[in-house]
């Protein structure tokens, strides 16, 4: 294993560090480290948290900032965080309005974040994000995975919170655009967990993950590479198949590296993409191509589609700052 890192034990803080460091203007640490907030907060406004375990950066962290959460916690890597840290973060962030958790569907991430609502003062509810179209189940979740259509509406719900909407209006937003969203992702090599020393899986060279999790896991089946083209045929029918009718509407098309392949071949899987769905009659009125939701050093890709309307469209639109993501700001 070559990693950059002084220690296993020390690289998620001094990681940490770093982060708050270069974007002193934007985020915050707070206390031991358990939690990433924004250096500004506006009062009266619904506050935002999310947070998972580490590894999957600029997921949650890097989406700190206005337009999108208030505060991340980390967990170690591919590791949920602990109740006391979304408990700490929550009474740092709320400014009166109530606090909003947006939650992968993870069992030890909602396990957590639920005792956090349960003890924490004040009004909480939670959004659970499960757009992996790939497995119903797996050892990690009951239900389907929350993947990179997180971003979506960590985005979404982040803008629509700037413009005051309450908690339950937040909710509802949050409930609707994760329904409105599906994803699938393809490996091509395994990730390696610091702390393990060695590849989460193995997998041949002409070999790839159909259908993989943003920790490793298993996901359809394992089979002989295909083109990229392929790939995308198979990823787009499955995310079209389980939206049902696509044909006349508009939507986001998101395609996400894992953290180990170029932008080269991200922007060719988005254009394979892009021609499939609109064969299907989508409308790509709004796109986002790069490394957010990650999975350490895998290679790989993640395909999203978020069907829009005239409300998510406005609200994708809206400006962000965040060390991750940020535009008219």
């Amino acid at each position: 294993m070559k990693k950059l890192m002084n220690g296993v034990e020390t690289i998620l803080i001094e990681s940490l560090d770093g982060f708050a460091a270069a974007h002193s203007d934007i985020v915050t640490l707070g206390g031991g480290h358990k939690f990433v907030r924004r250096q500004v907060l506006k009062p009266g406004k619904v506050a935002l948290i999310s947070g998972g375990g580490s590894g999957h950066e600029p997921l949650h962290a890097g989406f700190v900032g206005h337009g999108m959460l208030d505060a991340a916690c980390p967990g170690q890597v591919f590791t949920s965080p602990t109740p006391d840290q979304m408990l700490e973060a929550a009474a740092e962030v709320d400014t009166g309005a109530g606090v909003l958790f947006i939650v992968k569907n993870y069992e030890g991430d909602v396990m957590n974040f639920d005792m956090a609502a349960e003890m924490a003062d004040g009004k909480v509810e939670k959004i659970i994000t499960n757009d992996d179209v790939a497995v119903e189940d797996s050892i990690y979740t009951t239900g389907r995975r929350g993947v990179a259509g997180t971003l979506v509406v960590e985005k979404i719900v982040g803008a629509a919170a700037e413009t005051g909407m309450d908690l339950s209006g937040l909710k509802a937003l949050g409930e609707a655009v994760n329904g409105a969203t599906r994803s699938m992702g393809v490996a091509l090599t395994s990730c390696t967990v610091p702390a393990a020393g060695k590849p989460t899986f193995a997998i041949g060279d002409g070999e790839m993950e159909f259908g993989v999790g943003i920790h490793g896991e298993p996901g359809r089946r394992r089979e002989t590479l295909k083109s990229a083209d392929e790939i995308a045929a198979e990823v787009c029918d499955a995310i079209a198949g389980d939206l049902g009718n696509v044909g006349g509407r508009e939507a986001l098309l998101f395609v996400n590296g894992f953290g180990g392949t170029p932008l080269m071949e991200l922007y060719l899987m988005y254009n394979s993409a892009r021609k499939l769905f609109e064969q299907r009659g989508v409308t790509i009125a709004r796109s986002l191509v790069g490394n957010y939701v990650t999975s350490l050093d895998m290679a790989g890709c993640s395909i999203t589609l978020t069907l829009l309307d005239e409300q998510t469209a406005r609200l994708w639109d809206a400006p962000v700052h965040t060390p991750g993501l940020r535009w008219g700001c």
